[in-house]
């Protein structure tokens, strides 16, 4: 017996890197999961991967009526929701004086944007008792050089999941927040340009994590899992932290 028998769930950014492992163990665990990727081949593979419980909807979450397509596509199935892994977004390096509004418009509208209006349209069919799981960062609470938009933009996403857990307390909704930190994934490679940059900007986090090594998206799957399910029913408006210490020591 499965933690989610039965559940359904939405993984947004659910192609690859955290997204992509946490649909799979919530799969793994009996729920049904959309999946959301704005690449239809990547979506398709993604699906593939996860198996026989997962649906895919290709969507932007900063695109508005992609999300209405999202939930739309949930309805049709007759489903209503249980979980919301809202994952979706990114950033990249810019300095003060190389911010650009093109850079903060892309940043904001993909991480702060999207995770809003993913959960604001889920709430006509979230359960009473639902979880909602925000991606937040590290990032958020450090002064990263160059990464200053992209962690002010996870720094406003762990705002929305205190106040978000006061105003659904009163339907049992719990909101939660996983700041993941150097995590192994595609996104960490897109940072920089290419592959010689790759390794020198991770062995740089291992340099730094007191665990020494990077994380795996399994992971931060794993904590997700937890606050989905009712291992974590008295747990809300925390910032839950898989960053093999390196913001805590």
């Amino acid at each position: 017996m499965g933690q989610l028998d039965g559940k359904t769930a939405i993984v947004t950014g659910g192609t690859s890197g955290i997204g992509l492992a946490t649909a799979q163990r919530f799969a793994a665990e009996g729920a049904h999961v959309f999946v959301t990727g704005r690449r239809q081949d990547a979506l398709e593979a993604a699906v593939a991967q996860i198996g026989p419980r997962a649906t895919g909807v290709r969507s932007d979450v900063s695109d508005l009526a992609d999300l209405d397509r999202l939930y739309a596509a949930v309805v049709q199935q007759g489903r209503r929701i249980d979980v919301v892994f809202a994952n979706a977004g990114g950033g990249s390096f810019s300095t003060l004086e190389q911010v650009t509004e093109q850079h903060f418009d892309e940043t904001f509208d993909s991480n702060v944007k999207g995770t809003l209006f993913t959960v604001q349209k889920a709430l006509p069919l979230l359960n009473d008792g639902a979880s909602v799981i925000i991606t937040g960062s590290t990032a958020a609470s450090v002064g990263n050089e160059a990464f200053g938009v992209y962690g002010a933009s996870k720094a406003a996403l762990r705002s929305f999941s205190r106040t978000w857990a006061n105003e659904l307390k009163g339907r049992a909704i719990r909101v939660n927040t996983i700041s993941p930190g150097p995590i192994d994934t595609p996104g960490i490679d897109g940072l920089v340009p290419d592959a010689e940059a790759a390794a020198q900007l991770k062995n740089y986090f291992v340099g730094q994590v007191p665990l020494g090594r990077m994380g795996r998206p399994d992971e931060v799957a794993s904590a997700a899992l937890f606050l989905a399910s009712d291992q974590s029913t008295f747990i809300t408006g925390v910032e839950l932290y898989v960053d093999g210490g390196i913001n805590q020591v």
